[in-house]
């Protein structure tokens, strides 16, 4: 062998140990039997999030990359976007969405996704630039609620917990507004993505906007809300826990198991509780 062959030949094989040894820290992340513990600096780990408080992950992030792993996070305008995107394998985790969230999506569009930890609770508010308690609501006024099954149906069960509606039982976390039974104040429902329900707010007699859009827009979930559904307990069976979403077949692998305890420490709870204002709650233990 001459010795220009000689030396090609050596560095594919350098290449070649280079590329196992990423593939063996980072690359088929559906092989929960790669080995634990492994890192290295090309490893990448995309986690998509939706709107812009999210200002924890950073943490995370810096956590990570002590321990070698990239962290890149994926904005998304809005929940409709990151679960498709999880499913596909264009992002490797996600970190947007609570527990009835994630049911609802795996039944309707038959995705293979799972909890694989949890991050917060976000409480679901009213707001309203015309009115300061549900007392002052007139009859027929408008009240304006996100548009997906899980969000619309938390929003309807607010406002039957302010005892404005009375929603038919059997409908569980996910009514919808068919499902109500009782409306003696005559509300009219405006259907709305929630991303946009706050520039809807002018218009409309009470807007129940999810706290991360809340937040997006200037509105403060602890001081401007003229009703919240005070979901914020740490409570195993509570559907509206947000979580950290994996594939079904990624759920033991343990790079993202890395995510997970990155995310649950005493640094991010802090940055939660501040950042927040007292009203977004961490919803696990450090």
């Amino acid at each position: 062998m001459n010795s220009g062959k000689f030396l090609k030949n050596a560095l594919a094989g350098v290449c070649l140990a280079a590329m196992a040894l990423c593939l063996g820290a980072c690359g088929d992340k559906a092989d929960s039997a790669q080995p634990q513990g492994k890192t290295d600096a090309a490893c990448e780990i995309k986690v998509g999030l939706v709107g812009e408080n999210n200002g924890e992950w950073e943490i995370v992030k810096k956590n990570l990359q002590a321990q070698g792993i990239k962290l890149t996070l994926v904005k998304f305008a809005d929940y409709t976007l990151p679960n498709r995107a999880l499913q596909d394998g264009e992002i490797d985790l996600n970190a947007f969405q609570h527990v009835a969230f994630l049911k609802s999506e795996n039944e309707q569009k038959g995705f293979k996704l799972t909890r694989i930890g949890n991050t917060r609770i976000v409480p679901l508010s009213a707001y309203s630039k015309k009115i300061k308690s549900f007392d002052e609501l007139k009859d027929g006024d408008t009240v304006a609620i996100p548009n997906d099954p899980t969000n619309g149906g938390r929003a309807l069960k607010l406002l039957e917990l302010a005892g404005l509606i009375k929603l038919d039982p059997s409908k569980g976390y996910v009514p919808g507004v068919r499902d109500v039974t009782e409306n003696p104040k005559h509300i009219k429902f405006y259907e709305v993505d929630a991303g946009n329900i706050p520039s809807v707010l002018p218009d409309v007699a009470v807007a129940v906007i999810n706290a991360n859009y809340a937040l997006d827009n200037g509105l403060n979930p602890q001081k401007d809300p003229i009703f919240s559904d005070g979901m914020g307990k740490i409570d195993p069976q509570n559907p509206y826990i947000n979580i950290i979403v994996a594939r079904e077949a990624d759920k033991d692998n343990p790079l993202f198991q890395k995510v997970v305890t990155a995310y649950q420490t005493k640094e991010v709870a802090d940055y939660i509780v501040k950042a927040y204002n007292g009203a977004v709650t961490p919803a696990f233990k450090y």
